[in-house]
């Protein structure tokens, strides 16, 4: 951490100056031949607001100032307040340190409308992954919990690993038992970018994933994402509907938030998932929204910003256009 003295009147330009990327403040606004740090060092201004305003721009929060400022600046930019849900959490079914339940209760109580229950899947056996009589035992706990915490509901969900050839865990009549999933990566991380690439390519055509979960498998300070045709991953999923998570784990904030704006271009919805593994964990959609408004994400484009009922439509109809 760092602290910086200024006097009062500079605090305006100092902040904005410490909170902007080179790229940023290097810019030279229209009709203007100083760049945005030398002018806003010029005068003194009351906000950054202001400041902005002064320029013709729209105010920039700091975590969109990596780049220029946009005329075109989304004014609507996705805020934490706006997510309805959590989507990616783990209980003790798999490697969860808190029960069902009391994931459930938190989420209730962080005032929250759903959780979407995604344990691991059962090739994921490091982490206690969901064997197929566990499913069953599951969802009826979920069933049970749906009535005695409505309206509050709770999703059934899993967190499917992606096989070494592409294809999902669990059989078709397995999947579909299930009210979304999220197709992840969890072993054999040693490929090439072709082999990734496909990998990935095949697991978002399969009719049964719904979001792509931590898309380049990274862990920040750990380990490096494996190499990945990211224009090739968004068309496939802009093709077939899925959904793309910006998983909030501050270990992985993936998707980087350099491809969150690609992706909103191409009308991908994105879901802000904590990848919960016990009750705090859930506070961490904070850090995937910071990392949604790097890449100028308005609510609108969102998933878990749905209600639960809208959210139980979208699954829903999903799950129509695999039966017809």
């Amino acid at each position: 951490m760092q602290v910086r003295y200024c006097p009062p009147a500079q605090l305006v330009a100092e902040r904005f100056v410490n909170t902007a990327a080179p790229a940023h403040l290097g810019f030279v606004a229209p009709a203007q031949t100083q760049s945005l740090m030398q002018l806003a060092r010029l005068q003194n201004f009351s906000s950054e607001a202001a400041f902005y305003e002064a320029l013709g721009f729209a105010y920039h929060p700091p975590e969109t100032r990596e780049g220029p400022p946009r005329s075109d600046f989304p004014l609507a930019l996705l805020e934490t307040k706006d997510l309805k849900g959590i989507l990616h959490a783990h209980s003790t079914y798999s490697d969860g340190k808190h029960r069902l339940e009391e994931m459930a209760r938190a989420c209730q109580k962080a005032g929250y409308e759903y959780l979407g229950i995604t344990d691991h899947s059962q090739s994921a056996f490091y982490a206690n992954g969901l064997k197929i009589a566990q499913i069953q035992a599951q969802h009826a706990e979920i069933d049970a919990l749906n009535q005695a915490l409505a309206p509050f509901r709770i999703f059934k969900g899993i967190e499917a690993d992606i096989l070494a050839d592409g294809s999902l865990d669990y059989p078709e009549e397995v999947l579909q038992t299930f009210d979304f999933l999220i197709a992840s990566v969890h072993a054999n991380l040693k490929m090439d970018q072709a082999k990734a690439t496909q990998r990935l390519l095949k697991a978002i055509a399969h009719p049964y994933t719904t979001i792509l979960g931590h898309l380049s498998g990274r862990i920040l300070l750990r380990r490096e994402g494996y190499p990945l045709d990211y224009e090739a991953i968004l068309e496939a999923c802009a093709a077939h509907g899925v959904v793309i998570e910006i998983n909030a784990s501050p270990y992985r904030l993936d998707l980087d938030w350099t491809w969150v704006e690609k992706a909103r271009e191409k009308g991908i919805l994105l879901s802000i998932n904590p990848d919960a593994h016990d009750m705090a964990g859930i506070a961490d959609v904070r850090y995937g929204v910071q990392m949604a408004r790097k890449g100028f994400l308005p609510a609108s484009q969102t998933l878990n910003t749905l209600s639960a009922e809208a959210l139980a439509n979208y699954f829903e109809q999903r799950k129509r256009r695999i039966q017809m």
